[in-house]
């Protein structure tokens, strides 16, 4: 663990300190697009942040690779490189489309290379593991269309979500925390060292995101942009491909009584894992609603528009800030909920438990549709907005600027030029009345 410990810290730091420098690069490159219609930030902000994470990557890998236990995953399997050079493709793509903004066919073509760049190197889906039937085998073409649609459905999932300040890296990192304790009991309690390359994927992949936070939170001083997006995305992927369709049911058997059994206990998050359904089952709703609601409209399912889950939290009434903290708190419930049923899915405590924080998430969702009142004994510690009784101001004790802002009537506008015209007549005789005597 601490060598996990250790990785994560160094990858988050690479990424936190190379930020503030790929910021400084961006501007400089004209990587600060004009705002668009379905923006949500009022001032151009640099992209480009996918270049401080992809190095934070590599460092991270890099370390891991001298570390005396995390070494063996080196050694024994190619999945690292295989991660490594997928991500060093799809970063590529992304910088360029962060520069030049290429067609959205092209960022899918690229993102099938790197998936099938990842699968010739090994990092692929070989087994399904089936609820009451066992293991499924797959053929060759069945594991690499399978691993390629997960990576392409994650990839998109991701860089969709990726809307608002801090969304998409927050999100990304509880997905990766629930990911890390899953793969990690995995390898520790079952001794099973094929979840060994998952674990790390997770831990530099939460180690990126934490990194990056700090500069990306709102107001963000940076986004990450394409090329940070759809590299975590693919990171994410390859960590739920490599322990669902690389770790073998029948190891976990010899714990669970028979294959059968072991596919029962592990499937809640098994399956889920490789859709990925529960992980990222925020950005997959996204994505799916996103498909559905623009080719309905005709439109391209590529083409941008305003209809996310977080636009529209902004629009029933949430602030920034509290429609990306709902957005966390739902995904984490669903995440580590998962992670809860499948250590232990026989606990009724752990089903209640989701319920209640799902009715609490959704008082908090519809929080805008109405105006809570505190009671008496504690209007001193809320805002104004909640107190009772609270004062209106009139509307004759607007300010100058106000009533100048206010409209006129053509009869009020009339008399005020009338009044306005006397009142100048009154002072020019009054002048001329002064002049006179004081010639005399």
């Amino acid at each position: 663990m601490r060598e996990y410990l250790l990785t994560l810290c160094i990858t988050a730091a690479v990424t936190y300190l190379l930020t503030g420098p790929v910021r400084k690069f961006a501007i400089v490159a004209g990587a600060m697009p004009e705002i668009r219609a379905r923006d949500v930030h009022r001032e151009p902000t640099p992209r480009l942040g996918g270049i401080a994470m992809f190095f934070g990557l590599c460092a991270g890998l890099l370390v891991a690779g001298h570390l005396a236990n995390l070494s063996t995953v080196f050694e024994n399997s190619n999945e690292p490189r295989a991660l490594l050079s997928g991500a060093a493709l799809i970063w590529l793509i992304g910088v360029l489309d962060d520069k030049f903004e290429i067609d959205a066919l092209i960022k899918l073509g690229g993102q099938m290379i790197a998936a099938g760049v990842m699968v010739m190197q090994g990092l692929t889906i070989l087994w399904l593991p089936i609820p009451g039937f066992g293991s499924v085998a797959l053929t060759q073409w069945q594991g690499t269309l399978l691993t390629v649609a997960l990576v392409v459905i994650t990839i998109n999932a991701v860089n969709f979500v990726d809307g608002l300040d801090g969304l998409a890296a927050g999100m990304v990192c509880i997905a990766s925390a629930a990911f890390f304790l899953y793969a990690y009991r995995v390898w520790v309690s079952y001794g099973i060292e094929a979840a060994a390359p998952a674990t790390l994927f997770s831990a530099i992949l939460m180690g990126m995101c934490l990194g990056f936070l700090p500069h990306n939170m709102h107001p963000a001083r940076i986004f990450m942009g394409d090329s940070g997006s759809m590299l975590i995305g693919l990171v994410l992927a390859a960590g739920a491909i490599s322990i669902t369709g690389q770790v073998d049911p029948d190891a976990l058997k010899l714990f669970a009584g028979s294959e059968k059994a072991a596919v029962h206990q592990t499937v809640p998050v098994y399956i889920p894992l490789l859709l990925p359904l529960t992980i990222i089952a925020i950005p997959a709703a996204d994505l799916v609603l996103a498909i559905v609601r623009r080719t309905w409209r005709g439109q391209s399912p590529f083409a941008a528009d305003r209809g996310h889950l977080h636009h529209r939290l902004l629009e029933i009434g949430h602030s920034h800030s509290r429609a990306v903290l709902i957005m966390y708190f739902w995904s984490a419930l669903i995440a580590f909920g998962a992670l809860a049923y499948s250590v232990n899915s026989a606990s009724m405590w752990i089903v209640l438990g989701v319920v209640f924080l799902s009715a609490i998430g959704l008082i908090l969702l519809l929080l805008p549709r109405f105006t809570p009142r505190a009671p008496r004994w504690a209007q001193a510690f809320v805002p104004p907005r909640y107190r009772r009784g609270t004062a209106v101001a009139e509307p004759a004790a607007a300010t100058p600027q106000t009533a100048q802002e206010e409209p006129r009537t053509p009869v009020a506008a009339g008399v005020s030029r009338v009044n306005g015209a006397t009142a100048l007549g009154a002072r020019s005789r009054f002048l001329d009345r002064r002049k006179a005597g004081s010639s005399r």
